[in-house]
């Protein structure tokens, strides 16, 4: 018929196949490959301080490491085209220098003798990913002299913590055939003192929620709890009392005897510190009435 063309023989075919064809390029273009520099993760418990960091891991593959791929006496973000973390859960010593609790960039500063680490405060806004060679400081940055060691040839950039006790331990950087190793100490004994301290400070608050209990809820089974959490933490007139008042309040004027009683005794031995002796004494006097 005039002014139709006539459709090549296998024209559809050749069609079909070249879309096939670009849909399995495409696929493949998508296949997951393994990075040059693999993520890493480490983390250490340090008495009751968690120390973590996170990095990435590259590889030697042949090149001359020190002086010419990372270059002497220069910051060095550690990561390829990334910041390098070091966290820790609760304030620290570095070296020797405090750390507050908190997120770090760290950098090295490798030299042909000796190293030097960096530790910047990592903002929340900073994301992980950036360029190797965007090396910033903030103002209250810690710079900390590194232990220079040799160490067996290690392929993969490597972190670790090695000689860890619950109070102190070693953060080592192994690369090629250098360690680098900086102290980090935890406050473990100090802050074991504050919590014994807070401890013993928490009886009182205990004793507190169950006289409020008693005197302003009449929830006198809420405030035995709330006494019985306070004993469970030191024996006290003042508890002992509170507790005799609530059993009372509930009719138990058996308990509540045996319960005054015990704080009487204990009391006494504060000599003119047992403030309240006269009120006790005549609770106690009321309570054997009822029993």
């Amino acid at each position: 018929m005039a002014g139709r063309q006539r459709r090549r023989p296998g024209a559809g075919l050749l069609g079909v196949v070249v879309g096939s064809l670009l849909v399995s390029l495409q696929a493949r273009s998508e296949v997951e490959l393994p990075r040059e520099s693999p993520l890493a993760r480490v983390s250490q418990q340090v008495g009751l301080t968690e120390i973590s960091v996170e990095y990435a891991s590259p590889a030697v593959k042949g090149r001359k490491i020190w002086g010419e791929l990372v270059p002497y006496d220069r910051p060095w973000s550690i990561s390829p085209n990334r910041v390098t973390t070091l966290r820790f859960s609760k304030d620290v010593s570095v070296g020797d220098k405090p750390v507050p609790a908190g997120t770090y960039r760290l950098y090295a500063v490798p030299g042909r003798e000796s190293w030097s680490f960096i530790l910047s405060k990592l903002n929340g806004d900073v994301p992980p990913d950036v360029v190797g060679a965007d090396v910033t400081f903030d103002a209250n940055a810690v710079r900390v002299k590194a232990q220079l060691r040799a160490c067996p040839p290690r392929e993969r950039l490597t972190f670790l913590f090695s000689d860890f006790t619950d109070e102190r331990t070693s953060l080592d950087l192994e690369w090629e055939r250098v360690r680098a190793s900086v102290s980090i100490a935890a406050n473990t004994a100090q802050q074991v003192q504050v919590g014994i301290q807070e401890l013993d400070s928490m009886w009182r608050s205990y004793a507190n929620a169950a006289r409020f209990m008693l005197e302003t809820k009449k929830d006198f089974d809420a405030g035995l709890r709330y006494a019985d959490q306070s004993l469970a933490l030191r024996e006290d007139w003042y508890t002992l009392w509170i507790k005799a008042a609530l059993l009372a309040a509930k009719r138990d004027y058996r308990g509540a005897v045996e319960t005054g009683e015990r704080s009487y005794q204990l009391g006494q031995r504060l000599g003119s510190g047992f403030v309240l002796e006269p009120e006790l004494k005549k609770a106690l006097a009321d309570w054997k009435k009822r029993r």
